[in-house]
Order: structure tokens, then sequence, then C-alpha cells
């Protein structure tokens, strides 16, 4: 799916020149409790909300994003995970995405075995395998590395993550690392993973950056809170009246 185009200038000079990004609409979705909203928030703004409260519907932030000089925006939609607040706007949501983040909580179970419904939910909106998709564990900070049981495996999530074709992070929202870290469970065997909120932000950045550009012709240009479609119109439009 092709991106949209932002212009954005300083008013402040007459001959400044315009700034032109892509724009892109990435979908986080998950079930109710998981921390979508607290992770898009630390996403967008680099730190932990204060408050936060059921999400009903959807709500938006943006992250400007500079990737080997070229600038582009992700627009991240943080969906209600309650099915009473989701059903009536669904298809909006499944509407012009270019990426999905698949979010759940690796101490509750429930939470990941809840992902299958979500993966299912993507294909009946048309949503297909060239999306790129990434799988995110949040809350590691409470991750308890000496006890196995009431928790999600990060081998359990890989192998979720490889079945459908997803790249795989874990992080905390609330408390990331400073860098990407592993070390080892009590048993000396099984290794894990924490993965800084930026990595994140960079690889879907990143995997965007790649996608097809827009042909100038067909892209939405937005100019201040105006879309502008640059669409040739003939040069008489005829019309009659009653």
């Amino acid at each position: 799916m092709e991106s949209s185009l932002e212009f954005s200038s300083s008013l402040g000079s007459v001959s400044s020149l315009l700034t032109r990004y892509r724009t892109f609409k990435v979908l986080v979705i998950g079930d109710s409790g998981v921390g979508k909203t607290c992770l898009t928030y630390r996403l967008c703004a680099g730190e932990f909300p204060r408050r936060v409260e059921a999400t009903i519907g959807v709500d938006f932030r943006d992250r400007l994003l500079d990737i080997d000089g070229e600038k582009i925006k992700l627009q991240l939609w943080d969906t209600a995970g309650q099915e009473r607040f989701r059903k009536s706007m669904v298809q909006h949501y499944y509407r012009n995405v270019h990426a999905v983040l698949f979010i759940y909580d690796v101490t509750c179970p429930a939470s990941f075995s809840g992902l299958a419904s979500w993966v299912e939910e993507c294909r009946q909106n048309s949503l297909g395998h060239e999306i790129p998709r990434f799988l995110v564990g949040n809350k590691s900070d409470l991750r308890d590395p000496r006890r196995i049981e009431g928790q999600v495996s990060q081998e359990r999530a890989i192998r979720f993550a490889k079945a459908h074709n997803m790249m795989f992070f874990e992080t905390s929202a609330k408390n990331p690392p400073n860098k990407c870290v592993s070390g080892r469970q009590s048993d000396g065997e099984v290794s894990y993973q924490q993965d800084k909120v930026e990595d994140i932000v960079a690889a879907v950045g990143a995997k965007l950056r790649r996608q097809k550009r827009p042909s100038a012709a067909n892209a939405p240009v937005h100019n201040g809170s105006f879309k502008i479609l640059n669409k040739k119109r003939p040069d008489k439009e005829m019309w009659v009246c009653c």
C-alpha cells in the first residue's frame, strides 16, 4: 500500500523551502490491558503516561522520524481492545493500513493466546501478508526470570512470530532498558532479550521507508489543515440544471 505525502512550510519566511515527508498508518492491536496506550505514548512522546484510561474507539499519536536523511511520519492508531468499544469502527481501523503492531502482555498468557483472533481479524478485513507485521511483548519489567509458569516464554513468542512472518520484540513501556540486553533464566539454559522502545520505532520506520513511493500525480497533499488531491481536471466541465 502506498503512503501519503505531506507538505509543510514555515510561514516566517516566504522563501523557505517546502518540507515533504511520507505518512504511514500503523495499527496497534491486542487484548485490553496489554498496555497499548502506554506503549504508543512512549513510542511517540518518549515517556510513560501519568494517567491512563481505557481507550474508547481509537486514539491517534504521531511520531516524526529521520531515517538516512528522509523524514517520515508514523501515525499510530491505538485501538480499543474491548469488543464493545470496537465493533462499530472495525472497518475504519483496517482501511489504508501500512503496518500492524500486535501487542501482548508477557505476564498474561491469555493475552498471547488472543493474538490468533487478532490475526484472523486482519485476514477478515483483507489485510494481506505484504503489510509489515511486528509482534511486541510488553511489560517485560514484570517478567520474573525465576519462574516459567504464568508467563509467555520468548521461545513461544518467536515461534508465533516466525509462523506469521512478524518481527519480534520484547520491551517495557514503563521501564524500557537503556540498551538491548540478554540474560538467562534460573535454569541457566534459556536466554531472553529486552529491546529498547526506540528499536521498535526504528525497525518500523526502516521497513516502511523501503516501501514504494506514491506517484506525484495521485499522492494526496496535506497543506496545513487542508487535504488537496492532485487530480488533473478537464478543461471544461459540462453541466445542466434540472
